[in-house]
């Protein structure tokens, strides 16, 4: 991927802080990061910039705190190697802080005969990136989950739950940044021997290098700062729902996914808590942090139509696309969903919950990124895509971006 030159603009005014690696977004990706820098060369002096009040107020508070197996990923992609090595740090990341955490194992449940060529497939790719599977009949899955019916199913020992925010605020404390809080950066200035910041809240950072951890807005980051990143961030809202009967899931039961989506499809998680989360569905979300139909923000809207592989996506996809908006805006629709998999379950034992919004990048020609997406500029590391499995993957995500930024450092 090729980058423009050097962003212009002179920042100037404000309060000033001086560091040698400044991180941008303090959801989960950004504060490893921070985290990781510290682990790598002590001594290094880190800033983290978040526009909001408190870390993980979006994609990472919002998911729905799965420690994912990497059973889903290609051999050898990011996302397998990451999530697989993340989820086992996780884990253990966990168990030295005190946080809550349990490794449940969780059902692919495959519901349709069309279904079983994918499963068997999921479990090939499970065994070559090493995670632990075992095939199950249907008098089998009884045995994990009772109400759960379905053809065929796999059982995948090595997912687990959490509570993300938790594990963003621990990597905040234990990290030595100095984070500052309630400034969106708004002026970015790249020259040879330094970068600097203004935020919205008048703060300017100085930095010899600069990471783009923003998420949501890490491609107007990425521009901002006078780098092309290829790729617009599109917004996907994921509507959840708890389950009034909890009682009803043991565990996590997930349908088998489609291969051309990143989406996993309408899954039932027991969380950290007892509670039950029903969902997510992908819709596309009016707003970069949309999280009901009645949020619209005119720019996000446009700078979506504008590019054009949101119109080259939504031709591809487009019935996809139309199948997600009708289970949300119809409940019983997206009931109908769940009962594949939980025949019990009624509209009325669906309670609305928070929603979540996935950053999803998308390429010029519509290509919907599958993989973590990480580039470097001049003096700049730019995260592209870090949906989900970001959050199990954070710790090596983190060691993998604060290696490229001492790279830069030791080089500079």
């Amino acid at each position: 991927m090729q980058y423009a030159g050097v962003g212009g603009g002179s920042v100037g005014g404000g309060r000033g802080v001086d560091c040698d690696v400044l991180v941008i977004g303090g959801g989960i990706v950004g504060l490893s990061t921070a985290h990781a820098l510290s682990r790598l060369a002590p001594g290094t002096r880190v800033v983290v910039l978040e526009k909001e009040p408190g870390p993980a107020r979006h994609q990472t508070g919002r998911n729905s705190g799965v420690i994912h197996s990497g059973i889903y990923y290609r051999p050898g992609s990011l996302k397998a190697r990451f999530a697989v090595r993340g989820a086992a740090e996780m884990v253990k990341f966990c168990a030295e802080h005190g946080i809550a955490h349990e490794v449940t194992g969780k059902l692919i449940v495959a519901t349709e005969r069309a279904e079983l060529p994918r499963l068997h497939a999921l479990v090939q790719r499970g065994r070559e990136n090493g995670i632990p599977v075992r095939e199950l009949g249907p008098a089998q899955i009884a045995e994990y989950e009772p109400e759960v019916r379905g053809l065929a199913a796999i059982h995948v020992g090595s997912t687990g739950i959490v509570d993300y925010g938790r594990v963003a605020e621990q990597l905040a404390d234990s990290s030595g940044a100095e984070i500052v809080y309630g400034g969106a950066a708004d002026l970015i200035s790249r020259r040879a021997d330094r970068v600097a910041v203004r935020t919205t809240a008048g703060v300017v950072v100085r930095a010899r290098v600069l990471v783009n951890c923003a998420g949501l807005q890490c491609d107007r980051v990425a521009r901002l700062a006078g780098d092309e990143p290829g790729m617009r961030i599109v917004p996907f809202r994921g509507e959840y729902y708890d389950l009034a009967r909890p009682s009803l899931v043991r565990g996590l039961v997930y349908p088998v996914p489609d291969p051309a989506f990143p989406f996993l499809g309408v899954h039932l998680t027991r969380g950290i808590g007892g509670g039950v989360h029903v969902g997510p569905n992908a819709v596309p979300a009016l707003a970069r942090e949309g999280y009901g139909w009645g949020v619209v923000r005119p720019r996000d809207v446009a700078d979506e139509l504008a590019w054009p592989g949101s119109w080259r996506m939504a031709a591809r996809h487009w019935r996809y696309g139309a199948g997600e908006i009708h289970r949300s805006l119809s409940k019983q629709a997206f009931t109908e969903a769940v009962r594949r998999l939980l025949p019990a379950v009624s509209s009325r034992d669906l309670v609305p919950a928070a929603a979540g919004v996935r950053a999803q990048a998308v390429l010029r020609d519509g290509t919907l990124v599958d993989d973590f997406l990480i580039r470097d500029a001049h003096r700049t590391v730019h995260v592209l895509n870090a949906p989900s499995p970001a959050a199990t993957a954070s710790l090596p995500i983190g060691r993998e971006i604060a290696g490229r930024a001492l790279s830069v450092l030791r080089t500079a």
